[in-house]
C-alpha cells in the first residue's frame, strides 16, 4: 500500500488538491491486503487524472495561453523545462503507474469493470499527453524499474493505441458478470453505461481532432456517422465527464485556482480580452467567470472603469500592488464568488448582462479563503462539447446531423450546467431564468443564420470558446486546429505562441532515449 499512502502524499505537499480521505471515502482496511486493493487503487487514479491534469500547470497554463486569464511569463511564452516537470512526472508516477495495476490485478481476478474504466482513463490521460507534447513514451512506459528509460513513442502511433485501448475498454465494461466499482469509482459511480458513453464520446473528440490529417479524412467521417447513429454519447448534462473538487480547507480538497486566487496574493489576473469580449457581445456568464473586488478599477490598476480590472496578454510589466482590486475568478468553473453587483456603463440595448436584480448597494469585497466554496469542476468531455463538436463536424465534413441544431443543443447545455453548478451545494449564485436562456440561444442562432459558412464556423468555435472556460487544454487543441476564435496578439511575447509544450527536464537528463527538448514551434501530428 506504499504506492496508495505516497499519493496521498503527494496530492498533500503539491497543495493542488485533498486528502485522499475525502476522494477516497472507501471502507477498506489498507493495511492488512497483500496486494494492491482495486477499491483503493482505482479512486487513486482518478483523484491523480483530475489533479494532474486539470489542477496542474497542463490546464493552467493552457488556460493562459488561450487568453482565459493571463499570467506574466506564461503569457509571453516563457516556457522551459521545470514548466510542466511536476505535472510530467506525476502523470507517470502516479495516475499512469496506479491504472496499470488496475488493469493487471483486475485481469487476474476477472474484474472487469475495474480493468475496463482504467483503459478508458489511460485513453484519455496518453491523448491529452499527445495533444500537449506530441511524442511521449507509451510502449514501454509500464514497465517501472525494469526499463528506466523508455522510447518516446510517436504521437500518431499512441493516437492509434489509444483508439485500440477505448475499444477494449468498452469490450471489458460490456463482460458479464459486470461487477460495479460502486462508490470506488468517484466519476460514475461504477455506472458502465455511462462509461461507455464517454469512451464513445472521447472517440468523437480524438476522431474531430485528427480530421485533418488527409489519410484520416475518410475513417473520420465514417466513424463519426457511426457514433451518431449508434446514439449512445454523453447526451445529458447528468452523463458528463467531469472530475469535481471538494470543499474543505482542513484538509484541503478544493478546486487548485479557488486555492491561489482566494487569498491575499494572486497568481493570475483576468485577461481583459476575455472580460472585454463577454462584455461586449452581452454574454451573462461575465458575472458567473469574473468577480469583480471593486466597483473601481481597470487594466493594470487604473481606477478609472467598472471592476473589469485585469491585464492584457504578454504584457512585460511588473505587478502592481493590486491584488485586493483586481478582478479574480467567479462562482464558476472554480467555486468562488458569484458577481450580483451593478457594471457601470452597460449599453441600455443589452438583453441578458444587465442590472436587473443586482445588488443595491453593491457589496463588492476583497476575496479571502472563506468566500465560495472551493468546490469547483473540471469539465473533461462534457453534453455541450459533444454537441459542439458534432457542429464543427457537421460543418467542416459533412457529417450526419444539423450543424444548427447542434449549436442550439451545445449552448443550451452549457447555460444549464452553469445553472446546475451555482445552485449545487456548498454553492451560492443566482441562476440565469429559462426565458433568459432560451433567448439567448435564439440570438445567437439568429447569428449563425446569418454568417457564411466561415462565419458559421467562427461563432461555432467561438461560443465552444466561451463555454471551455475552465478547460484551457481543450481551448489549446482547438485552437491549434482551427485558429478560431481570433485571438489578441501578446503585447511582448518572449517566443512564438507554442505549438506543444515542453518536455520535464529530468526525464531529458535522466532518460537516455529522450528527444531533444520540444520545439515550440513545432505541431503535434493532427496540427497541420
Amino acid at each position: 500500500m506504499k504506492k496508495i499512502l505516497s499519493l496521498c502524499a503527494a496530492l498533500s505537499l503539491a497543495v493542488v488538491t485533498s486528502s485522499c480521505n475525502d476522494f477516497l471515502d472507501i471502507n477498506v482496511d489498507p493495511n492488512t491486503p497483500s496486494q494492491p486493493v482495486l477499491d483503493l487503487l482505482l479512486p487513486a487514479t482518478q483523484v491523480s487524472m483530475g489533479v494532474q491534469i486539470g489542477g496542474s500547470a497542463l490546464n493552467r497554463i493552457s488556460t493562459v495561453v488561450v487568453q482565459h486569464a493571463t499570467q506574466n511569463l506564461a503569457s509571453r511564452f516563457d516556457f522551459n523545462g521545470a514548466t510542466f516537470q511536476t505535472a510530467w512526472n506525476n502523470l507517470y508516477a502516479e495516475a499512469l503507474k496506479d491504472i496499470d495495476l488496475v488493469i493487471k490485478q483486475g485481469t487476474e481476478r476477472n474484474q472487469w469493470g475495474y480493468v475496463g474504466i482504467a483503459k478508458l482513463e489511460k485513453a484519455y490521460i496518453y491523448s491529452i499527453m499527445v495533444d500537449l507534447w506530441g511524442d511521449v513514451p507509451f510502449t514501454e512506459a509500464s514497465a517501472g524499474d525494469a526499463n528506466l528509460n523508455p522510447k518516446f513513442d510517436k504521437g500518431e502511433d499512441v493516437y492509434k493505441a489509444v483508439f485500440a485501448l477505448i475499444d477494449e475498454g468498452i469490450t471489458d465494461l460490456n463482460k458479464t458478470p459486470y461487477i460495479s466499482p460502486g462508490n470506488a469509482d468517484v466519476l460514475y459511480r461504477g455506472d458502465r453505461t455511462l462509461w461507455i458513453r464517454m469512451a464513445n464520446s472521447l472517440k468523437l473528440k480524438l476522431l474531430n481532432q485528427i480530421r485533418l490529417v488527409p489519410a484520416e479524412r475518410d475513417r473520420v467521417i465514417r466513424d463519426i456517422n457511426a457514433l451518431i447513429a449508434g446514439n449512445n454519447l454523453i447526451s445529458t448534462n447528468a452523463q458528463d465527464f467531469t472530475f469535481r473538487f471538494g470543499t474543505t480547507e482542513t484538509p484541503q480538497n478544493r478546486h487548485p485556482v479557488h486555492i491561489s486566487e482566494y487569498r491575499a496574493t494572486k497568481d493570475f489576473w483576468m485577461d481583459q480580452g476575455f472580460m472585454e469580449r463577454l462584455y461586449n457581445t452581452d454574454d451573462p456568464r461575465l458575472r458567473y467567470y469574473v468577480y469583480r473586488q471593486t466597483n473601481n478599477a481597470g487594466v493594470n490598476f487604473t481606477r478609472t472603469s467598472n471592476g473589469y480590472g485585469g491585464r492584457f496578454t504578454g504584457d512585460p510589466t511588473g505587478a502592481p500592488a493590486d491584488n485586493a482590486v483586481r478582478a479574480t475568478f467567479g462562482i464558476y468553473p472554480y467555486g468562488g464568488l458569484y458577481d450580483n453587483n451593478p457594471i457601470t456603463g452597460l449599453p441600455t440595448t443589452n438583453q441578458f448582462l444587465t442590472n436587473a436584480g443586482t445588488n443595491s448597494p453593491a457589496a463588492h469585497r476583497v476575496v479571502a479563503t472563506t468566500d465560495g466554496s472551493g468546490a469547483g469542476i473540471f469539465p473533461m468531455i462534457t453534453n455541450a462539447m459533444v454537441n459542439f463538436i458534432l457542429a464543427e463536424a457537421a460543418l467542416t465534413l459533412g457529417t450526419q446531423g444539423n450543424a444548427r441544431t447542434y449549436l442550439q443543443n451545445a449552448i443550451t447545455a452549457h447555460l444549464n450546467s452553469v445553472n446546475s453548478f451555482v445552485t449545487s451545494a456548498g454553492n451560492s449564485g443566482t441562476p440565469l431564468s429559462a426565458a433568459t436562456i432560451t433567448a439567448f440561444v435564439n440570438n445567437r442562432l439568429a447569428q449563425f443564420d446569418a454568417a457564411d459558412n466561415a462565419g458559421k464556423l467562427q461563432l461555432v468555435m467561438t461560443e465552444k470558446y466561451i463555454a471551455l472556460f475552465g478547460n484551457g487544454i481543450e481551448s489549446y487543441n482547438d485552437y491549434r486546429r482551427t485558429g478560431l476564435p481570433a485571438l489578441m496578439a501578446p503585447i511582448s511575447p518572449l517566443n512564438p505562441f507554442p505549438l506543444r509544450f515542453t518536455y520535464s527536464l529530468r526525464e531529458l537528463t535522466t532518460n537516455s532515449n529522450a528527444p531533444a527538448q520540444n520545439a515550440l514551434t513545432k505541431p503535434v501530428f493532427w496540427d497541420l
